[in-house]
């Protein structure tokens, strides 16, 4: 139970702080997080991305913060700096809210590792 109050939390610091610093204090959602990790992950911020590009970086993200987990792997990074991941395990089927549960877990982690939020 402790965990999941722990979790709540910093899901919760992480929400704010990405909203404060990127959306004007409107509150966002847990796709709009996904993004913004994807594109840190590209590591291109001096452009403008089309719809299939964004698709491409929320992808890009999904498969950086199940790395971790052990669902996939990163690649290789091609010419234009896309980088590439193989499936390693294949999730298993979740609900919505476990799915959920397991974007919040996963993306905590990866903003612990980056030393963002403690």
């Amino acid at each position: 139970m402790a965990r999941d109050i722990q979790l709540k939390e910093r899901w919760e610091k992480i929400v704010h702080l990405l909203s404060q610093k990127f959306a004007d204090g409107e509150t966002l959602d847990i796709d709009a997080i996904i993004y913004l990790v994807g594109v840190q992950e590209f590591g291109r911020f001096d452009r403008k991305f089309k719809k299939d590009e964004k698709i491409n970086l929320m992808h890009i993200a999904v498969c950086r913060l199940l790395e971790p987990f052990g669902f996939y792997e990163f690649d290789y990074q091609d010419e234009e700096g896309w980088p590439h991941y193989k499936i390693k395990e294949q999730l298993p089927p979740l609900k919505a809210g476990e799915q959920s549960i397991l974007m919040k877990e996963a993306i905590v982690e990866y903003f612990l590792e980056k030393k963002i939020v403690s």
